[in-house]
């Protein structure tokens, strides 16, 4: 049975590393906080392409500092995740 939920992920500590390394900081971030919520190892979860293009959209210096995100926990212990806003 797949469990699914919808999370708002704050992703303000990209901010305190150099701006030329902020949107990395902030995959890492989300990667993090999905792990510590759906259970789940770090190289289990798999981020989709327009969640990452939401995050990369203001280039490397300018992330978001939050973001609406449905994940989806399968059988296997594996986790996507997907873009759950309107943009």
């Amino acid at each position: 049975m797949d469990i699914e939920h919808i999370y708002t992920v704050p992703l303000g500590g990209a901010k305190a590393v150099p701006r030329w390394r902020r949107s990395k900081r902030a995959m890492e971030e989300l990667k993090a906080f999905l792990s510590r919520n759906m259970k789940a190892p770090v190289d289990k979860i798999k981020i989709d392409n327009g969640l990452n293009e939401v995050i990369w959209a203001r280039s490397n210096e300018k992330p978001p500092l939050q973001v609406r995100v449905k994940a989806v926990k399968f059988e296997d212990g594996g986790v996507e995740a997907e873009f759950a806003g309107d943009r």
